[in-house]
């Protein structure tokens, strides 16, 4: 499942890193694309999309109505937009 052969056009270690980009609809439709047919050809990746899906619709059911302070909030956008100039700079996906 680890790193790239030629049996995927894409990366796993890559697929892996973006699923919670993936799965929040937080990426854009041709990386949404990349992504989801990786996905439906990689059995080891799909198995571990599973668990990162019902490990986050569990995290929703059991805190869903909470929300986070807003200094926090303020905080983790902050590192997420310093995170998403990163990834930016970076050719992750073909």
């Amino acid at each position: 499942m680890s790193g790239h052969d030629d049996t995927h056009d894409t990366d796993c270690d890559i697929v892996l890193s973006e699923v919670y980009l993936y799965l929040d609809l937080e990426c854009s439709e041709d990386r949404r694309t990349l992504i989801q047919k990786h996905l439906d050809d990689c059995d080891g990746c799909l198995r571990e999309y599973g668990i990162e899906h019902e490990v986050k619709a569990l995290v929703s059911r059991c805190c869903g109505d909470e929300k986070a302070p807003r200094e926090l909030r303020d905080r983790l956008r902050v590192k997420l937009d310093q995170l998403e100039v990163q990834v930016e700079t970076r050719e992750f996906l073909p």
